[in-house]
């Protein structure tokens, strides 16, 4: 269960209902139980809606890459609700059965790309460690531009966010109150 109960859209007025209709809008005509749990406070939920809106669909950053990182922090950190929401997103953005035992930490970097392995480990010494190894960023640049590596670590922070907040509330941890 939830540590806080879900908001619903009708019990905001003014303001706040017009924050919740932005957010209602980026998620094609729902609220998730994380906008819900959000919008306890209306001026984070909209900064939230603004950030991740452009982590998820105002960059370069392939999909696969994205989805690749997402899924392994929700990994790390336990965020179930991310992984479920996120697994087909990642297979829709190409990636495989064995990319995805790879992300849940089932298998070995070997069986990925090189470009994928690169981001991976990125992703890995961030959400691990905070401070990316030398070697680490070295093996980042032979595989993205500078844009993409910004827009990964965006992505790559954003979703620790993203993690810490769903486990610390336990959002969506019922599946029959994700309405």
């Amino acid at each position: 269960m939830p540590r806080l109960e879900y908001v619903g859209p009708d019990a905001l007025t003014g303001p706040d209902a017009e924050i919740a209709g932005r957010i209602v809008a980026r998620r094609g005509g729902t609220l998730t139980p994380l906008d819900r749990m959000l919008l306890h406070s209306p001026p984070i939920a909209d900064g939230w809606n603004d950030l991740l809106g452009a982590v998820r669909t105002g960059g370069t950053l392939a999909g696969d890459v994205r989805e690749l990182a997402v899924l392994r922090i929700a990994a790390l950190n336990g965020a179930d609700y991310e992984w479920h929401a996120h697994e087909p997103l990642g297979r829709a953005a190409g990636l495989d059965d064995d990319d995805v035992a790879v992300l849940r930490g089932e298998r070995g970097p070997a069986a990925l790309t090189p470009r994928r392995a690169a981001a991976l480990a990125y992703t890995e010494a961030m959400t691990r460690d905070v401070a990316v190894p030398d070697e680490v960023f070295a093996g980042l640049r032979e595989h993205f531009d500078d844009r993409e590596i910004v827009e990964l670590t965006v992505t790559v922070g954003a979703y620790n966010l993203v993690s810490r907040f769903l486990v610390a509330l336990q959002v969506g941890d019922d599946r029959r109150d994700a309405a």
